[in-house]
């Protein structure tokens, strides 16, 4: 998916270099798609939707949890608060507020495992000026050393705030067992010591590090011009300089080790009302199996739906409240996660009825004809509806882009439909079935005392 750098020399090649490389590059875009990449190695994608007089400017940048290291754990989120601060052309917080309200712009961003993400909605008349506005934000911010003390606090509150959530104690502690000393390359909301020191400095290095055209794509969508937007991007954004170096080989993401054996833990909370239970994998990624993650999307709907085994084996049999898998597409090792709310009173019946629903994962009844063609039909419809609102299919597109590729979201529903019984039985065998996995539990003290978990939830 890394695109191979300009060097600086392309600069001044951008006008002829950019009419070369003309909108229609993948015959797997959709109509009202519109993709080109600037000679500073930019990605361009246009969406262009006259439903609603508004327009979409979205910038994405492959940063993320992925590229950090301990000490850098949670910069990239810190990061992007900072970025709707004062720059170069908007020197105050003041000044940045005042101009987001003259151009009537809703903005927002995200941190995730492999994006950072960052955009403005507004009128589409507005759009040049939001473009210049976007422009000013990531290519000149200022860092102010007061503001950003302030923004520390923030985003360490936002931790603070994640960490009230019964769940989060097991999350976390299941992403230290699965990942080990990579652990901060998942751990998306970082470290409250590294949060509450970061210095402007840092943000400069994660700036210099991947801030460039040649590491990011700006999607424009909604009821605009492709022609009149390429012509506007490159008069605004053409004269930013590419890094140079591709940060994918300079600050390359470790591979994650694969699991040696299968963990069990116990995680005690007093703010869990009822037992939770976690159950995670290595899955694919895109980069070494395509093929499994189209699979492991259909896997994942058939036995989440109510009428699969697996819910009735545990949920209308009464042993759990709650039972269902995932599983998240990334480019760098993605998760399989199968989470269960026990019945308090059948915990360990309900363990033993999940282990042997997924021993039988990969047989041939387990799973029906109509499941497997009901289940990538409604895969299908739920991509349709999430390319209706323009405004937040420019998320999508983001995600994919970084995780993958445009042609992987484009060419989804065609590969979502070649999926058959065969590759989900291979899926399974490969990733699940009698595969080190970890398994955790979030219980209360008081609980734990009296059901005594230790005694029947731990590796055979």
């Amino acid at each position: 998916m890394f695109k191979k750098l300009y060097c600086l020399l392309m600069a001044s090649l951008i006008t002829c270099a950019s009419l070369a490389q003309q909108t229609k590059s993948s015959s797997k875009l959709p109509p009202n798609m519109f993709q080109k990449k600037l000679a500073n190695g930019l990605d361009l994608l246009v969406v262009e939707d006259s439903s609603v007089p508004l327009a979409t400017i979205e910038l994405a940048v492959k940063n993320g949890a992925y590229t950090e290291t301990p000490e850098y754990n949670g910069l990239s989120h810190l990061y992007e608060h900072m970025f709707f601060k004062a720059n170069r052309d908007y020197p105050s917080q003041e000044d940045f507020l005042n101009r987001v309200s003259e151009l009537g712009i809703q903005f927002n961003g995200t941190t995730s495992y492999e994006l950072v993400n960052y955009y403005f909605t507004l009128p589409k008349f507005n759009l040049v000026e939001g473009l210049k506005f976007m422009n000013s934000a990531v290519r000149y911010p200022k860092f102010d050393k007061d503001e950003m003390a302030k923004e520390n606090i923030v985003v360490d509150g936002e931790f603070q705030r994640n960490e009230s959530n019964p769940y989060f104690a097991l999350n976390d502690e299941m992403n230290r067992r699965l990942w080990g000393d990579l652990y901060s390359r998942k751990n998306t909301i970082g470290d409250h010591d590294v949060i509450r020191s970061a210095t402007p400095a840092q943000m400069d290095t994660i700036k210099n590090r991947y801030y460039w055209p040649n590491n990011s794509l700006i999607t424009i969508a909604g009821d605009v011009k492709h022609e009149e937007v390429f012509r506007n991007a490159e008069l605004i954004f053409g004269d930013w300089q590419p890094s140079g170096f591709d940060p994918a080989k300079k600050w390359p993401v470790p591979e994650f080790k694969p699991l040696q054996k299968t963990d069990y833990f116990i995680v005690e909370s007093n703010l869990s009302r009822v037992p939770l239970i976690m159950m995670n994998w290595h899955g694919p990624d895109t980069r070494n199996d395509i093929k499994a993650t189209y699979a492991a999307d259909v896997f994942s709907f058939i036995i989440n739906q109510n009428s699969s085994k697996f819910s009735q084996a545990l949920v209308d049999a009464g042993l759990a409240l709650q039972a269902n898998i995932g599983y998240l597409t990334l480019k760098h090792t993605g998760p399989i996660s199968v989470f269960v709310v026990p019945n308090p009173a059948k915990i360990k019946e309900c363990i033993e009825e999940v282990n042997k629903q997924i021993a039988l994962w990969d047989t041939d009844s387990y799973i029906t004809d109509a499941q497997i063609e009901t289940a990538k039909r409604q895969l299908e419809i739920s991509q349709v509806k999430d390319e209706e609102i323009t405004s937040n299919f420019t998320h999508t597109i983001s995600f994919w882009w970084a995780a993958a590729s445009i042609d992987y979201l484009n060419s989804y529903i065609e590969n979502l439909r070649k999926v058959n019984r065969e590759d989900l039985k291979q899926y399974v065998r490969k990733y699940i079935k009698n595969k080190p996995h970890a398994s955790g539990m979030l219980i209360s003290a008081e609980a734990k005392q009296q059901i005594k978990p230790e005694l029947f939830f731990k590796a055979p």
